[in-house]
């Protein structure tokens, strides 16, 4: 099972692209976690530019079709979901990589839940399967680096087994 990580932050040391980085050594046998470089080489999403599609673009694109399923960690941004994931998402949506990909949302802060909501009705109506299963959440903003690291060594069982149960989800055709 090949999982793609998606962060919705764009900064370097964000807790959510910690968190994908975890779930990634965490991932069990048989299953892999890449995360995607950054959404922010991507360009400001234009109709008028998918005729000449972007590299950028085309390469998310390659790496999402690629992939059994999505992680998306994402934070919240004035009750909603950044600019740089939403572009992404915005290249994405008329594309033949997205409908039907199974997606689990992975949260790094226990107060995102509009962000969530927004971000599963987006996926909802890009004909993603969105995980129907409990969440993973895990608060670690305000945290330092070090502190993350073994706080996420600590939950790596947790993470395996809601892996686990997400790469049966995604492996069920049609569902």
């Amino acid at each position: 099972m090949r999982l793609l990580g998606l962060c919705g932050s764009l900064r370097a040391q964000s807790t959510n692209r910690r968190l994908l980085h975890a779930f990634a050594g965490a991932a069990p046998a048989g299953t892999t976690v890449t995360l995607h470089g950054s959404l922010g080489v991507l360009p400001i999403f234009n109709p008028d530019l998918e005729a000449q599609t972007p590299r950028p673009v085309l390469d998310l694109a390659g790496a999402v079709g690629a992939c059994d399923g999505l992680l998306i960690a994402c934070p919240e941004y004035a009750h909603g979901i950044p600019g740089g994931l939403k572009n992404a998402l915005d290249w994405l949506v008329s594309r033949f990589e997205i409908p039907g990909k199974p997606v689990m949302l992975v949260h790094a802060s226990a107060r995102s839940l509009t962000a969530r909501e927004h971000l599963r009705e987006v996926l909802r109506t890009m004909s993603c399967r969105v995980y129907p299963g409990p969440e993973y959440e895990f608060h670690l903003i305000g945290r330092q680096a070090a502190e993350i690291d073994t706080l996420m060594r600590g939950e790596r069982l947790r993470m395996a087994a809601v892996l686990g149960d997400f790469a049966r989800f995604a492996g069920e055709a049609g569902r």
